[in-house]
C-alpha cells in the first residue's frame, strides 16, 4: 500500500471486530454497497470471506484496501486500471523487499501439504484459515 496512506487513520474509524458486514462496510466508506461488489469484481485482491449464508465478512485489511481504493478514485482521481496498476507496483515493490516464504508449508507427521500463494506471511496465512474455520463453526 501506498506509504503516506496512514494506517492508523483507517482503523480508527471502525471498532476492534474480526469482520464487516458489507452494509457496515459501505456505510463507513459512504459509498453504496453495489459500489463494493464492482470493485470487488474489477480488483482481485480483494476477497471477502462469506459466512455460512453467504454474506461477505471484510477484515480490517480488506477495509484498509478499500479506504485507499476509494481515495485513489475519488480524490486522486485514478481510473479503474490505474489504481489496479497501482496496486500491482506496490505488491511487487513489496515483494521485493520481504525475504520470500517457501511456496507451500508441510504439516509435519502429515503427507498433506497446504499450498499458499508466494511471499504470505505464514503466521498471517494461518490466522486468516483459523478465522475462517471459527467463521464456519
Amino acid at each position: 500500500m501506498n506509504s503516506a496512506f496512514k494506517k492508523s487513520q483507517s482503523l480508527s474509524l471502525f471498532s476492534d471486530k474480526l469482520f464487516y458486514k458489507i452494509g457496515e462496510v459501505s456505510k463507513m466508506l459512504n459509498v453504496e454497497a453495489y459500489v463494493l461488489r464492482y470493485w470487488e469484481s474489477e480488483f482481485p485482491f480483494i476477497k471477502p470471506q462469506r459466512s455460512g449464508s453467504g454474506q461477505r465478512m471484510y477484515t480490517k485489511e480488506d477495509v484498509d484496501m478499500l479506504i485507499e481504493i476509494k481515495k485513489l478514485l475519488y480524490d486522486e482521481k485514478y481510473t479503474i486500471d490505474g489504481v489496479r496498476k497501482r496496486f500491482q507496483r506496490n505488491y511487487s515493490e513489496a515483494s521485493e523487499t520481504e525475504p520470500t516464504s517457501s511456496s507451500s508449508l508441510n504439516l509435519s507427521g502429515q503427507n498433506s501439504q497446504i499450498v499458499m500463494p508466494d511471499n504470505v506471511n505464514i503466521l498471517e496465512y494461518i490466522k486468516k484459515r483459523l478465522r475462517e474455520i471459527s467463521n464456519i463453526l
